[in-house]
């Protein structure tokens, strides 16, 4: 089987359902005469989407920057909290609560909160929204693997010897970064939906989310949907590229 029939069947099944759901969509709001208000029709926001093209793009990028740097400080975090948790029992027994804590916060309660806090004309508050929103997968997931390693392997690397650090290096750092990716590819795509829930809740008009508020206020319904496939769009793209990320290291370490 060659690569591009791998590729065929992988990409075809979604490709076609997608297409089923959307005509299916289409057919449901013209023969049922559905109110714009209540549900647009894919065409209708496909015609809003090509018009507002640059618009979208704009709003993608200041919302995609605010995932990025959460999604970064968030990982960071995550990473050397669930390293201390494995190393001193005081620390995991206080990182676990918090983070069944946090990932119970509201983001509806916190993002006002924040707004006050740092103003509204700040993008603070939208990226440390997302960076506690991406430490929770990332810090149970991260955590779970370092602790995954075989006690055989363990007692092998310290028959030769092996420094604290070695050790690290060859066996419990590799071995937990298939959990890490996990984590990664739960967080990109909860990063993004954090950021624009964020949005919602005043501070900068630059984003999908403030968009997608604005237009709906205006009862302007299939420009709203249009944000909103851009959102999605923005979504796709932070979990594929963790996802090609995540196979270049498989590649590297043989798996």
């Amino acid at each position: 089987m060659t690569a591009a029939t791998r590729a065929a069947r992988s990409w075809l099944p979604p490709l076609v359902l997608g297409s089923v759901v959307l005509a299916g969509w289409q057919a449901l709001v013209v023969g049922a005469r559905i109110k714009p208000y209540l549900l647009p029709s894919p065409t209708a926001i496909a015609t809003q989407a090509g018009a507002l093209g640059p618009l979208i793009w704009t709003a993608a990028l200041a919302t995609g920057s605010n995932v990025l740097v959460g999604l970064v400080v968030g990982t960071v975090v995550a990473i050397g909290a669930a390293i201390a948790a494995t190393r001193a029992r005081w620390i995991d027994a206080l990182m676990s609560p918090t983070a069944a804590a946090v990932s119970v916060m509201p983001i509806v309660a916190l993002a006002p909160a924040l707004n006050t806090m740092f103003g509204t004309t700040s993008t603070t508050p939208r990226r440390m929204i997302v960076a506690v929103v991406v430490f929770v997968p990332v810090f149970v997931n991260t955590l779970r693997g370092l602790r995954e390693v075989q006690p055989v392997h363990r007692d092998l690397v310290r028959a030769y010897a092996a420094t604290p650090r070695q050790t690290a290096r060859v066996l419990t750092i590799p071995g937990s970064l298939p959990f890490l990716f996990t984590g990664l590819r739960i967080a990109s795509s909860t990063a993004v939906i954090s950021a624009v829930v964020a949005e919602y809740f005043g501070g900068l008009q630059n984003g999908l989310g403030s968009r997608i508020t604005a237009a709906a206020s205006n009862s302007a319904y299939a420009r709203a949907w249009a944000y909103v496939l851009g959102a999605i769009a923005l979504g796709l793209v932070f979990y594929l590229v963790t996802l090609a990320l995540e196979r270049v290291v498989a590649r590297r370490q043989g798996r």
